[in-house]
């Protein structure tokens, strides 16, 4: 928080940026909240907030507010830094009542910086929860129009930030190149031997279908086509229909690339594959396949050989 106002060329961080979301909430209370609540997330903040003065909640958004009357703050997500309980619990207090305390001591230079950078976040590209920007990601997850059939983007506003493709710190004895799948949070981590690896956000098995151990890439395909193992036909008799195979394409549920596990050179029916889905990232959907975003896949693929270790951890 500035008690004086900023000089020119001050960086406007983060929390100024809230700062100055809350305080606008003094005026315009659906904007302000929305571009605070934003800010925290990583989503388009000057979008939402665009939304929130027009009136308008957005394609299957909820509005801002969960009570207009109460002026209360939509319980996702719950501020952190400048928003403090303060005195006592002060649970269920209106967000004007801590937008007050937040905003005491900020100058009206301070609040025009800050809300200027909030206003070139908003237009130029806001940041995600770790620092890759939505221009950034758009391009990343873009449309693969050469392909044997034409990727589209990724549906990226699906997505958790957290699961879109990234380097991170990550100490391991494995080898460089060894694949390792952590199902518990949904990453697969492809090891770059200098203490940081590649994490993909993935789809993992659901519960009852969740496995681990060691295995390896037994081989790989573009296309595959894909053939449901008699098990899943027990389970799920509509997919007899393809017992022979489904021939590949946008819709074949093991899409553009995928990766064979194998353990003692038998095929374990279990797969590393693209997915379309974009929904689907972050939780436990298949009968013990990994899915990574079809972009992911094919960022992954490319980089993998065949007889390449995989790991993959107790969920």
């Amino acid at each position: 928080m500035h008690d004086a106002p900023l000089a020119p060329g001050t960086p406007v961080t983060l929390a100024d940026r809230i700062d100055a979301a809350l305080l606008l909430a003094e005026i315009a209370p659906d904007a302000g909240h929305a571009l605070a609540a934003d800010l925290v997330d990583g989503r388009d903040a000057g979008a939402r907030a665009g939304r929130a003065l027009s009136g308008a909640p957005g394609p299957g958004r909820r509005p801002a507010l969960a009570s207009r009357s109460a002026g209360r703050l939509w319980t996702r997500p719950r501020m952190p830094g400048p928003v403090r309980p303060g005195r006592g619990s002060r649970k269920g207090a209106s967000m004007t009542t801590i937008d007050r305390d937040v905003a005491r001591g900020l100058s009206r230079r301070a609040f025009l910086g800050a809300a200027a950078g909030l206003g070139a976040a908003g237009l130029g590209g806001c940041a995600t929860t770790d620092g890759l920007s939505l221009a950034e990601a758009e391009k990343m997850y873009g449309p693969v129009p050469d392909e044997r059939f034409p990727i589209p983007a990724a549906e990226i506003a699906k997505v958790d930030p957290k699961y879109l493709r990234r380097i991170v710190p990550y100490e391991t004895r494995e080898a460089a190149g060894t694949i390792v799948v952590d199902p518990g949070n949904y990453y697969v981590y492809r090891v770059e031997g200098d203490g940081t690896a590649t994490r993909y956000g993935v789809n993992v098995g659901r519960d009852g279908f969740r496995w681990s151990g060691d295995a390896y890439v037994g081989r790989k395909a573009e296309w595959a086509v894909w053939t449901p193992p008699a098990a899943m036909i027990r389970r799920q008799p509509e997919a007899a229909k393809w017992a022979r195979g489904m021939p590949p394409g946008l819709d074949n549920p093991l899409g553009a690339r995928t990766l064979y596990l194998y353990q003692n050179g038998a095929y374990t029916l279990y797969t590393i594959y693209a997915s379309s889905d974009a929904e689907s990232i972050g939780s436990g959907i298949t009968s013990g396949c990994v899915g990574l975003l079809t972009q992911d896949m094919m960022h992954l693929y490319a980089r993998t050989p065949v007889k390449t270790k995989v790991v993959v951890l107790p969920a």
